[in-house]
């Protein structure tokens, strides 16, 4: 069987793919698909016919859905991991969905259930990655892992995460496909996290932008919320979605929000909000083309600078007053 995989280039979609690689449940010869963090029409890019299976891996099915149709009518087997909205979801029986939108879930811990925690550290990893420090602490906890080793692993996701952040290729450090063959020999992410030069590129390269980003404030807030808008550089492109997830934390009962300005002139937001918002992120986000993501972290691809002024007044207005503790 010719095995296809997409994934998404982050933390989350990289463990995911290092744990079924590793369990056997990929051909050694799959054929991968990924890009940046925002590239998640990935489905688009894979062609696959009878008797060829196409596995998914953290991006969102509403926003596949017609090529998911596609390879179904084709003949190819899906299976799909993921834990972002996905809208009404196939009746085929070659159609396998291992899909759950809880807040506290992301598609790393989906295939560590699957393949019953046999590679659980990578999971681990994901999960502080991905922003979810609570889900990953307990599964550490719950396979004995000490203090330390814990603590790498969060770095490790934070990085791997770090990596996926940009509008093109060109910004990120490492294309998601080369971290992928990178990771590939290492069963234990902690080994790899000893062996790896990348791995301290990584480090280097998140520290010098996280020292650009220390002089950023407030753009634009209200009781509910604050808006940070970025420079137009490569670094303030590869640090949105950490800073995103570092803002938040240090402000957990407003909602975050980040803007990047595009090349062509529109801009690209991330937003994230507190654990008990009455709006959900992505209840917001999909309030505008090509918005989506998950109840606690969202973003919108594309939002044209015309535009701007009044998603501002919409955002602040959404969130009027900080979540109660």
């Amino acid at each position: 069987m010719l095995d296809h995989c997409a994934f998404n280039g982050d933390a989350d979609g990289l463990c995911a793919l290092q744990q079924l690689r590793l369990a056997g449940e990929l051909d050694p010869a799959v054929r991968l698909v990924s890009g940046v963090k925002r590239d998640i029409a990935l489905l688009q890019r894979v062609q696959a016919g009878p008797g060829e299976r196409v596995t998914v891996l953290d991006i969102a099915h509403d926003s596949n859905r017609a090529d998911v149709a596609r390879l179904l009518a084709g003949g190819a087997r899906v299976r799909y991991f993921d834990h972002h909205f996905a809208g009404e979801l196939p009746v085929h029986r070659g159609f396998e969905s291992f899909i759950d939108t809880a807040a506290q879930v992301c598609t790393s811990l989906l295939v560590d259930r699957f393949l019953e925690g046999r590679f659980h550290r990578w999971a681990v990893a994901a999960a502080f990655g991905d922003g979810m420090p609570g889900p990953a602490r307990a599964l550490a906890l719950r396979h004995g892992l000490g203090e330390g080793d814990t603590e790498l692993l969060a770095e490790l996701g934070l990085l791997l995460n770090y990596n996926a952040y940009g509008e093109r290729l060109g910004d990120l450090h490492f294309d998601p496909l080369e971290l992928a063959a990178e990771l590939l020999p290492y069963q234990d992410p902690l080994d790899f996290v000893g062996d790896s030069p990348s791995f301290q590129r990584l480090r280097e390269g998140h520290a010098a932008d996280m020292a650009e980003a220390a002089a950023l404030r407030p753009w634009r807030e209200g009781p509910g919320a604050r808006i940070y808008r970025l420079p137009d550089a490569p670094w303030a492109r590869r640090v949105s979605g950490v800073l995103a997830n570092q803002l938040a934390a240090a402000d957990p009962q407003r909602a975050l929000g980040l803007l990047s300005v595009r090349s062509d002139g529109d801009w690209q937001f991330s937003l994230r909000v507190p654990a008990d918002a009455t709006l959900a992120a992505d209840d917001f986000c999909r309030r505008y083309p090509s918005g989506g993501g998950r109840q606690r972290a969202a973003g919108i691809n594309r939002l044209p600078d015309e535009a701007l002024e009044n998603f501002v007044a919409a955002l602040l207005a959404g969130y009027s007053a900080p979540a109660r503790r």
